[in-house]
Parts: structure tokens; C-alpha cells; sequence
């Protein structure tokens, strides 16, 4: 039976993604772009801290509670998981140069008093896009999987995974409404969440499908 501790955890995760991703929607966006225009330039970074502000308490009653593990990785598996989990990590660093930091954080937005509630940075495919359409959540989840986990980081584990799936879906419905066509047809050659030997791209298939995202948005 389920504790009263793991069942408020796995509560209060459900409603910290659920937050997550009704800020991160246009209908939101729109919504506080009508009401408080002002706002829109700041609402980047409003909302990184709301995130990072929300998480903390999650994160202290999910790491502090001392449990035993009830997954653990032993002998050669421990060596596998934890090689796994530092490629994910340098996989992860690597990917940073194809990002545009500053609009991540919403400091470009501040800085140019951009009042748009659509995302402003350009249709961009790094090497690991060719492969996966989502990599940072496939990369999140080979480092949470890899880790031993007690019943609470179990709990937390589970939830976003089932957020991965789930937000990666309206992740790509504004990612439509952004790069209209171009990114539907990116979807139908390349897979979301887990990389398939078969369904890949080439570097030239990539950049062929920018450089017409780039002219797609110029026209829309």
C-alpha cells in the first residue's frame, strides 16, 4: 500500500508539471500578453523562476527522506548505468552550443522588449536532433533511469518520464504553429523521445529542412 508521503510526492509533482506546462502554453501567453503587455518581455524569465522555485521543495522531500533504494544497479550493470549517465551528461553539455542560451533564459526577450508570445529563436537541428526530435528529455531520462532510486526518487523518476511523454506532445504542438509544415515532416522522419537506428537524417537533410523553416517564417 501506497505511504501518505508517496502519494502527497507524487501529487505534488503532478501539479508542478501541470503548472509547467500551462505557463509555457500560447494560451497562457496570450492571455497575459492581452491583460498585462508589459509583462511579455519579462515573461521568460518569470517563468524560469517559477519553475526553479517550485521545484525546490519537491526536490528536498524527494532526496532528503532517508530510504533504501528499491531499485539499485549492481556488479557490471552499476559500471553501465553510471557510463550511460555521464555520456547523457556530456551528451547534454555538448548540445548546448546549438542552443541559444540567452533566449532560454529569456535575457534576449528582456533586453529587446520583445512583446511576441511565440518563441523567437529559429529552427535549429544540432547533430542529436537528426536522431531524436527531443534530445535533452531523452538524455533526462537515461540519467534518471541510471540512478539507484529510492521509493521517493522512484516516485519522482515516474512522473517525469510521464511527463516527458505527455509535454513533449504540446511541445510540438507550438513548435507546429512556429515552423508550420517544415516541422511536420521533421516529425515523420525522425522519432520523439527515443533514437531508432532507421529513422534518422542526414547533415544535409537537416540543413535543407532549416534553411525552409527559415523561409516559411519569413513568408508566414
Amino acid at each position: 500500500m501506497i505511504s501518505s508521503h508517496l502519494f502527497w510526492l507524487a501529487l505534488g509533482w503532478l501539479g508542478y508539471f501541470f503548472l509547467h506546462s500551462l505557463l509555457a502554453s500560447l494560451v497562457v501567453k496570450r492571455w497575459v500578453a492581452c491583460r498585462w503587455p508589459r509583462v511579455v518581455p519579462a515573461y521568460r524569465i518569470l517563468y524560469n523562476l517559477v519553475a526553479v522555485v517550485a521545484v525546490l521543495p519537491l526536490l528536498y522531500f524527494t532526496l532528503i527522506p532517508e530510504e533504501s533504494p528499491v531499485l539499485r544497479w549492481h556488479g557490471p550493470w552499476r559500471w553501465l548505468a553510471d557510463g550511460l549517465a555521464l555520456l547523457a551528461l556530456a551528451g547534454f553539455i555538448w548540445s548546448l552550443r546549438w542552443y541559444d542560451g540567452q533566449e532560454f533564459l529569456g535575457l534576449r526577450q528582456l533586453r529587446q522588449g520583445a512583446r511576441e508570445v511565440e518563441d523567437q529563436e529559429r529552427f535549429r537541428l544540432s547533430p542529436l536532433h537528426r536522431h531524436v526530435r527531443h534530445p535533452w528529455y531523452f538524455l533526462g531520462l537515461i540519467l534518471l533511469w541510471s540512478r539507484d532510486l529510492t521509493p521517493s526518487m522512484l516516485v519522482a523518476t515516474v512522473m517525469a518520464t510521464l511527463y516527458f511523454i505527455i509535454g513533449s506532445r504540446l511541445e510540438e504542438r507550438k513548435l507546429k504553429v512556429y515552423h508550420g509544415e517544415v516541422y511536420e515532416r521533421y516529425c515523420k522522419q525522425v522519432p520523439g523521445l527515443f533514437p531508432l537506428p532507421w529513422r534518422r537524417i542526414s547533415a544535409e537533410a537537416a540543413a535543407r529542412l532549416e534553411r525552409e523553416a527559415a523561409g516559411w517564417r519569413k513568408e508566414a
